[in-house]
């Protein structure tokens, strides 16, 4: 099977796959390699790679959808954009969707702090995991700044975005034949659709803890690359 995959969509798979093994493994792996809000005192340089490459070890759901998106949208934009360009057009599509990610969190530190760094003003209990604060603000929002500071993301979906947002660019009129869909649906109906729906829970009480923006900041990047390399749109299929 992996033999019919694409230099670059193989390597991927097999290297998220031996990530997710060793997560189950080392059950701290995503606490380690997942990234953290830059001002967290979790938060290390090397991690705005590796979280890419770690998943949630509690399941099996977040990396399977992952990776069989990645295995069914991956090789024939590997095809189109070469290997080389292909890996770039992954790595930077992951690296925006942190940005994104940051770029919201930031925002939901400075509308509670007045300011985007206050790890000075928090106290993390590392046995039991309790956060304190010298800030005059409820508990309600000490539990935010809790989130995002020990919180790290993980998982590959934002690059995922980016390939689902290029595949939709390239092959707008390709079907795509969905389990939970009974007819087929054209890509630049289905992909865009999700999109929104992402966008909307990111901003909704529904979103829960995953970061949807981030999904977002996958897919804005990728269309920004495409344009910028001037990747003909697609009329195939």
């Amino acid at each position: 099977m992996l033999s019919n995959l694409t230099p670059v969509v193989k390597n991927l798979l097999i290297i998220n796959v031996v990530c997710f093994i060793g997560s189950l493994i080392f059950a701290q792996a995503p606490l380690l390699f997942g990234v953290y809000y830059p001002d967290s005192p979790f938060f290390e340089v090397w991690q705005v790679v590796t979280y890419m490459f770690m998943h949630d070890n509690q399941g099996f759901a977040h990396i399977f959808f992952n990776m069989f998106s990645l295995v069914m949208f991956g090789p024939i934009i590997e095809q189109v954009l070469g290997s080389k360009r292909f890996l770039n057009f992954y790595l930077i599509c992951g690296f925006g969707a942190l940005i994104l990610q940051y770029g919201v969190q930031a925002a939901e530190v400075y509308n509670i702090a007045g300011t985007i760094r206050v790890a000075d003003h928090l106290r993390f209990d590392m046995v039991s995991g309790y956060v304190s604060t010298n800030l005059d603000i409820t508990q309600s929002e000490l539990q935010t700044l809790a989130s995002i500071y020990r919180t790290p993301l993980v998982g590959a979906s934002g690059a995922i975005y980016g390939l689902l947002l290029a595949f939709a660019y390239l092959f707008p009129n390709m079907s795509l034949y969905l389990f939970f869909i009974p007819v087929p649906i054209k890509a630049k109906y289905f992909i865009p659709v999700l999109i929104l729906i992402e966008i909307y829970l990111g901003f909704s009480k529904f979103g829960g803890s995953i970061a949807h923006l981030a999904h977002v900041g996958g897919a804005l990047f990728a269309y920004l690359l495409l344009k910028i390399w001037r990747i003909r749109r697609g009329s195939m299929y």
